[in-house]
C-alpha cells in the first residue's frame, strides 16, 4: 500500500549503527523534510557523518513526550532495542530499562502526538522462543510455545505487548513491527558476527541448528518502505533458505569446538579469550535448537525479496577472510580454557555424586 511519505519523521536508537543508517537514507529522500534523532548517547565518531542531514536530540525515552509533541511528527521510527547487555550501562538492568520500559514510554509519547499517522517498531524473530517443541517454520501467527529464556527474547514479547495496546488505541495510526532475524553484512557488528568473525567457534555438542539471517541492506530497506509507505503489520524479515550452524562454521573457514549445552555459559574464559562476547541464552537457545520463519507476507506485501541467507552469510564471511587467522598462540589458548572448563565440570559433577 503505498501513500505519501511522512513530512517529519523522529528515529529513536540514531546512537547505534542501524539507527544511524535508518536516519541517514531517510534524511537523503527528498520527499521528507525532516528527519530527528532522538537518542540520549551520542553515536560514536564513525557514524557521525552518517548523521549530517539529520537533527539530534540527546534526550531518553522519558523525554520523548514534549519532543514528540514539539516536533509535529508524522511518523516514529522505535529502534533503541538492544540484544545484548552493555556493561557500561547497567547490564541486564540497564538493557531492560531501554528495551521495555523506553519503549513503553516512547508509545506512550506517540499515543500522545496528534499528526501521528505512522508508528515502525523493530522487533525479532526471538519473540517465537526456541525451543524442542517448536515447528519447522514459524508463520507471524505462532504462538511460541514455551516462554523464553533469554532475556532479549522477553524483552520483545513485552514490546510486542505494547505495541498491540497502542494499535488498540491509536487504529488509525499505520503501525508495522518488523521481526528481523540476525543481522549481518561486511560492515555490521553484533554479538553474532563477533561470534562467527573468530578464528575458533564455540558450538552445542551434539547440536546442528538451522539459521537464517537478514543482510543489514535488505533490513534497511524494509525499514525504508515501511516509513514511506504503508505496511500496518507484523512482518518477519529474512533471507530465504536455511544454514546449518555447521555449514556456516565451514563455510567461514573457522573451527568448531563442540562443548556440552550446559558448559557453553560455564567456559565463559573461552569465550573471554577468544575475543567474543559472553554467549547469553538467547544465543545459546538459537545454537541448540535453531530458528526458521516464513517471509511470504513480506514479500506480498512489500513486493520486495531480502537476498537469501547463504548469499548474505557469503558476503559477510568474504569481508572476514583475511581477518581473525588462527595462530599456534591462539589455538594453545583456546586448548587450555577447553581442558580448565572441563576439569571444572568434573569437578562440579563428582561434587553432586558425593552429595547423592
Amino acid at each position: 500500500m503505498v501513500t505519501s511519505p511522512p513530512s517529519v519523521v523522529v528515529v529513536t536508537g540514531v546512537s547505534r549503527y542501524l539507527g544511524a543508517r535508518v536516519a541517514a537514507r531517510l534524511a537523503a529522500d527528498p520527499r521528507i523534510d525532516r528527519v530527528v534523532g532522538l537518542d540520549p548517547h551520542d553515536p560514536p565518531a564513525r557514524l557521525h557523518g552518517l548523521l549530517d542531514g539529520v537533527e539530534r536530540i540527546r534526550a531518553d525515552a522519558r523525554a520523548a513526550a514534549e519532543a514528540l509533541a514539539g516536533l509535529g511528527a508524522e511518523a516514529v521510527v522505535h529502534l533503541a532495542v538492544t540484544s545484548v547487555p552493555d556493561p557500561a550501562h547497567g547490564g541486564r538492568a540497564g538493557m531492560k530499562e531501554q528495551n521495555v520500559i523506553g519503549t513503553m514510554q516512547v508509545l506512550a509519547a506517540a499515543q500522545g502526538a496528534p499528526k501521528l499517522r505512522k508508528l515502525v517498531v523493530r522487533s525479532s524473530t526471538a519473540a517465537y522462543g526456541a525451543s524442542f517443541r517448536d515447528p519447522a517454520v514459524f508463520t507471524e501467527d505462532t504462538e511460541p510455545r514455551a516462554v523464553p529464556r533469554g532475556p532479549f527474547a522477553r524483552d520483545i514479547l513485552d514490546v510486542e505487548g505494547y505495541v498491540r495496546g497502542f494499535r488498540r488505541r491509536r487504529p488509525e495510526v499505520a503501525a508495522t513491527v518488523l521481526r528481523f532475524a540476525p543481522l549481518i553484512s561486511s560492515s555490521a557488528e553484533t554479538s553474532l558476527t563477533r561470534y562467527f568473525a573468530q578464528p575458533v567457534v564455540p558450538t552445542v555438542l551434539g547440536r546442528d541448528a538451522r539459521l537464517q539471517f537478514v543482510h543489514v541492506d535488505d533490513a534497511l530497506e524494509v525499514l525504508h518502505r515501511s516509513i514511506v509507505e504503508d505496511h500496518p503489520g507484523t512482518f518477519n524479515v529474512a533471507g530465504s533458505g536455511v544454514l546449518m550452524l555447521s555449514q556456516a562454521v565451514r563455510r567461514a573457514g573457522r573451527i568448531a569446538l563442540p562443548l556440552p549445552e550446559t558448559g557453553l555459559s560455564t567456559v565463559a574464559a573461552l569465550v573471554r579469550r577468544l575475543g567474543v562476547e559472553q554467549i547469553g541464552l538467547d544465543q545459546i537457545d538459537l545454537f541448540v535448537h535453531g530458528r526458521v520463519v516464513d517471509t511470504s507476507r513480506l514479500v506480498r506485501e512489500f513486493g520486495f525479496t531480502p537476498r537469501s541467507t547463504a548469499t548474505a552469510f557469503e558476503e559477510f564471511i568474504r569481508s572476514h577472510a583475511a581477518g581473525s587467522s588462527l595462530t599456534e598462540d591462539r589455538l594453545a589458548a583456546a586448548e587450555r580454557a577447553i581442558l580448565d572448563g572441563v576439569r571444572r565440570m568434573r569437578a562440579a559433577a563428582d561434587s553432586a555424586d558425593s552429595r547423592a
